[in-house]
């Protein structure tokens, strides 16, 4: 049957090509480590001749045994005649990305919201903090709805805000009347206009 090699197993490094690879494989899998080394330096004369640019320079050498390294998998076990990297220094690990724990439970606000609510709550009494906790409080339903319009009640909005400002703000349902929003109805999908 002919190999294609899209059934072969992916390269470590193309440019090499597949038969390097099949040698370096071949080369991981002795079990003496005298002939090991001596068939590691056997293919490192075959890769410097495909690219001869690279025998002039002793740090292209180096890139050469670093190329080896990277097409057995890191596997070669080998007396290497010069020092090469590991794949922790080719290949490290990604920086963990520092999530804020933050409590899910309010995130349909967004942040800026929250922090809007909790320098309300600094403020001194009087007209323009209720206006604002007003107008806060309205925005507030007004999210609340576009996510499930059947839990956007006043009562909800104002214990929200209540624990929000661990207490700072603590609103009678009964006295305030927040504005009434429709959710806003997705269109069906699958139906489409005839055509005249």
């Amino acid at each position: 049957m002919i190999e294609y090699n899209t059934a072969l197993p992916k390269l470590e490094m193309r440019e090499y090509g597949r038969n390097i690879q099949k040698l370096v494989d071949h080369c991981v899998a002795i079990q003496d480590r005298d002939e090991r080394n001596r068939c590691a330096q056997a293919i490192a004369d075959i890769m410097m001749q495909l690219f001869p640019e690279l025998k002039s320079d002793t740090d292209n050498n180096r890139k050469i045994w670093e190329h080896l390294n990277i097409i057995s998998g890191f596997k070669l076990d080998i007396d290497f005649p010069c020092e090469v990297l590991g794949e922790n220094e080719l290949r490290p690990a990604p920086a963990t990305i520092p999530y804020s724990h933050k409590s899910e439970r309010f995130r349909v606000y967004g942040s800026n919201l929250i922090k809007m609510i909790k320098e309300i709550s600094k403020m001194e009494g009087g007209v323009d903090k209720d206006r604002l906790i007003f107008l806060v409080a309205n925005q507030m339903k007004k999210l609340l709805v576009s996510v499930n319009a059947d839990s956007a009640t006043d009562r909800r909005v104002f214990n929200d805000i209540r624990e929000i400002t661990s207490g700072g703000i603590d609103i009678d349902p009964e006295s305030y009347r927040l504005n009434d929003y429709i959710g806003v109805v997705s269109p069906q999908e699958g139906k489409k206009k005839k055509k005249k």
